[in-house]
């Protein structure tokens, strides 16, 4: 796809811009394919400078501009900002039960229904009892015995002789 979008040129915090017209899928300074024109948010006001002819016929072979170049060419009168749609908010509908359908259910269905709810309240508290279950306590580790029997000591708890 075939975009319009700003290429930035200038030194550091100076920005100014290129308005190009490249493939979607090449970098922001990358390759392009035309120069449309340019534009400088230092100015003030900003200066805005784009070859009409150019966009326009850019734009009817199906370039897309990005939204802030859609911008600039409506402030410099080529082309129309569209408007972005209203989104539509969606309407949740419930469906009624018809009242017959509901009267001619047995009580046993009814009744089997409700023992599998009370079977999940009776392994709640079950789930809960092991989460509740301490850690294992770790024993304290005792210092290996050496070749005589004898444990190791450590170099500082040596007495001088």
């Amino acid at each position: 796809m075939v975009k319009i979008r700003l290429r930035r040129v200038g030194a550091k915090k100076k920005p100014s811009y290129r308005l190009v017209v490249a493939d979607s899928r090449a970098p922001r300074d990358g390759a392009f394919i035309d120069v449309i024109g340019h534009y400088n948010p230092l100015t003030e006001p900003a200066t805005i400078d784009i070859d009409g002819e150019k966009a326009l016929s850019w734009l009817n072979q199906g370039a897309q501009p990005t939204d802030i170049v859609s911008k600039l060419l409506s402030k410099a009168g080529i082309a129309q900002e569209p408007k972005p749609a209203k989104p539509v908010k969606a309407v949740a509908v419930k469906k009624a039960k018809p009242a017959k359908a509901a009267a001619k259910k047995p009580k046993a269905v009814a009744a089997k229904k409700a023992k599998p709810a009370k079977a999940t309240a009776a392994k709640k508290p079950k789930a809960a009892a092991k989460k509740a279950k301490p850690a294992k306590a770790t024993a304290a580790k005792k210092p290996k015995p050496t070749k005589a029997g004898a444990t190791k000591k450590s170099k500082s708890t040596k007495e001088p002789t």
